[in-house]
């Protein structure tokens, strides 16, 4: 099933950097990500309903973080649809931060439940994109050059990752949500022109890797 997207609806993208994508720096609030791709292929197919579009997505963000701002930048909003990508920061927090520890996947867990029960019994439409990692190969700096990233680095990543994918799938069908599975597409795509292709870090998608995640998106809505 797909959801209906009824003109006049209000559609929250929120989550890390891969959703901010500088958002506060475009004129539209939408950034350069995967948010306008949805926001401009929906307005070629459906002029004949409009949609509000909301960005809320705040880079270096963690479930924890969405937790602390999510009434006044979420909930207030009052959206018919929310989407939400995080994770990629829970993953690498301890690599990336001094303080930063290793997040229990329970942790992470219970935080996305607690952002989505309030949005779930409100009726309101709910589309998680679960966080992803793209096998690429050699050294990459990461959190704004704190840390560089290599093969040893991507395995703990990986490992520390999937159990948190697994998580988000929970949740998703704990709450009735629709999910786009973005690891299990990226590693498909990345079998056919190289993961570097999609995300020259593992990370943060090329313009070809958000034209791929807004294409998914756009497969879950009519």
């Amino acid at each position: 099933m797909t959801i209906t997207v009824r003109p006049g609806s209000t559609v929250m993208f929120t989550g890390d950097s891969i959703t901010d994508c500088q958002r506060l720096e475009s004129e539209d609030g939408l950034g350069f990500g995967y948010p306008l791709r949805v926001a401009g292929e929906w307005g070629l197919r459906h002029p004949d309903r409009p949609v509000t579009w909301l960005n809320t997505g705040i880079a270096g963000n963690k479930v924890r973080d969405l937790e602390a701002r999510w009434q006044t930048d979420v909930l207030d909003a009052r959206p018919d649809v929310v989407s939400i990508l995080v994770g990629v920061n829970d993953m690498g927090w301890h690599t990336l931060d001094p303080e930063g520890y290793v997040i229990p996947v329970e942790e992470f867990e219970a935080g996305y439940d607690r952002l989505f029960a309030p949005l779930a019994a409100a009726g309101t439409e709910l589309i998680l994109i679960e966080p992803f990692l793209l096998p690429i190969h050699g050294t990459v700096e990461a959190g704004a050059g704190a840390a560089l990233i290599g093969e040893k680095e991507r395995e703990e990543w990986r490992t520390d990752l999937d159990p948190k994918i697994q998580a988000v799938r929970k949740v998703a069908r704990r709450h009735g949500a629709h999910l786009l599975a973005a690891d299990g597409m990226f590693a498909e795509l990345a079998a056919t022109a190289g993961p570097e292709y999609w995300a020259a870090d593992g990370v943060h998608p090329t313009p070809a890797g958000h034209a791929a995640l807004a294409a998914a998106w756009l497969r879950l809505v009519a």
